[in-house]
């Protein structure tokens, strides 16, 4: 599937970001700017970015075997002789030499082509790394207000039981009801005290959660944005999903460097031409110039080229069959997101029904106690039904929120750059270009400041 085709899923999660003109307040932090943060100051995303610049060394290091490797040394020796004083010795000798592969019968061309293949795999690998912040900092944000909301009705049903509670004693003292109904009602105002300070800790540890992916403790939290706009059939996600998710192309890349670990298995039974030069200069002036040329071949081994070659065709079968097997779990990771996003919209549904109803039934209930045709434990029971009936859609509510991101992470469109955030963002090729040639002199310093400046770091 090209770029183009994915512009549909690019658009709509533009959208479920909140990058569109909708003005929110200037103090709340929207699920784009949490994203943001997330991105920024990601610890994995920097230990990752790190392993791949290792990885581009690697590459420095395959096209350094094909270059020339120059080496001095000098030596000092002295020799004494007990009954010949005169014997005595000393020398020393400054020595220049190089050493160069001068054919190997591609044998390093395919450990450049290798590391090439790794370099490309791990790209992809800090690819899969970034939706997983992204999407961690998705489940925080909607985490925190759910909780929220849910310290919310807590607090609200801790109002009205004590409400409920001093209605019901004033009831109590003009002998309308008994003590039981009394202790009722403070059982239950208990009972809601202690649901309370549980959704306050779970609002706590939402915000450890949030500040952990995020960089930083919410504060003021803007309403989720508006949804994005799902494929039209569960086929086109699981076709977009086995095409463009990192996994599939990390391993597609793997199967490459498999087939050419055979290659490079197989060249090492061939010859191996080098060449060499060298320069000494001795004590008292003499100089001595010396040049080679050698020819070196493997003929027997014990078997270790062999197992070696085996090794590197069962290392393709793997690599193949893991392909297979990535393809069917992530066709499975998009069903499974497919299925999700429906049973959340249908919990909701009807968590939305049983509200309704919920309410109606406290209000009656509460009314027809009033009246002494209910008593106080109905009217508790009404109001413990309406507080579960809220509380279970508002936690369906935020797995669906969460469900969204979980099918566009399935489908490898949970990046920065698919979903338009509309920051600088790290470029996985500078670092590689500036070390590829394996220059002789360090770039770290240079490139990688710069590289640094791009995604804001200071």
């Amino acid at each position: 599937m090209t770029r183009k085709t994915l512009k549909p899923f690019v658009f709509a999660a533009m959208a479920a970001v909140g990058l569109l003109t909708t003005p929110l307040a200037a103090s709340a932090e929207s699920l784009a700017d949490a994203l943001v943060s997330a991105y920024r100051n990601s610890n994995l995303l920097e230990q990752n970015r790190a392993t791949l610049r290792a990885a581009d060394e690697d590459v420095a290091t395959a096209v350094a075997a094909l270059r020339p490797v120059l080496q001095w040394s000098a030596d000092y020796s002295y020799t004494k002789a007990d009954q010949y004083p005169t014997a005595d010795r000393r020398s020393a000798a400054l020595t220049l030499a190089a050493q160069m592969t001068l054919f190997d019968f591609g044998r390093n061309r395919l450990a450049i082509d290798m590391q090439k293949e790794a370099v490309l795999a791990t790209r992809e690998a800090l690819r899969s790394i970034e939706q997983d912040v992204l999407l961690s900092a998705i489940s925080a944000y909607t985490s925190v207000k759910s909780t929220a909301e849910q310290v919310s009705i807590n607090d609200n049903s801790v109002r009205v039981l004590s409400e409920e509670l001093k209605a019901t004693q004033d009831r109590f003292d003009v002998g309308e009801v008994t003590k039981t109904d009394v202790s009722l009602a403070e059982a239950q105002l208990a009972s809601a005290r202690a649901s309370l300070a549980a959704a306050r800790g779970n609002y706590q540890i939402a915000r450890e959660a949030y500040k952990a992916a995020v960089g930083h403790y919410p504060t003021s939290l803007a309403a989720l944005p508006k949804a994005p706009k799902l494929p039209k059939s569960l086929a086109e996600a699981q076709s977009t999903a086995q095409r463009n998710h990192p996994a599939i192309k990390q391993v597609q890349h793997n199967v490459t460097l498999a087939e050419l670990g055979i290659k490079a298995a197989a060249a090492e039974r061939l010859p191996e031409v080098t060449g060499s030069l060298a320069l000494k200069n001795a004590e008292a002036g003499v100089t001595t110039q010396s040049a080679g040329v050698e020819l070196t071949q493997t003929i027997y081994a014990g078997g270790a080229l062999s197992a070696a070659h085996r090794q590197a065709i069962a290392g393709r079968d793997k690599a193949r069959a893991t392909l297979q097997q990535t393809a069917v779990e992530l066709a499975q990771g998009a069903a499974q997101a497919w299925s999700l996003i429906d049973v959340y919209r249908a919990q909701i549904r009807a968590y939305d029904e049983q509200v309704q109803a919920a309410r109606i039934a406290y209000q009656g209930v509460k009314e027809e106690a009033t009246l002494g045709a209910r008593t106080t434990l109905d009217v508790l029971d009404a109001e413990q039904d309406l507080l579960d009936a809220q509380a279970a859609r508002i936690d369906a509510e935020a797995q669906l929120q969460v469900g969204y991101y979980q099918l566009l992470s399935a489908m490898g469109l949970l990046t920065v750059e698919d979903l338009k955030l509309g920051i600088p963002t790290y470029d996985p090729a500078a670092y590689y270009n500036a070390v590829r040639n394996a220059p002789s002199t360090s770039v770290q310093g240079q490139s990688l400041d710069r590289v640094l400046r791009t995604i804001g770091k200071p």
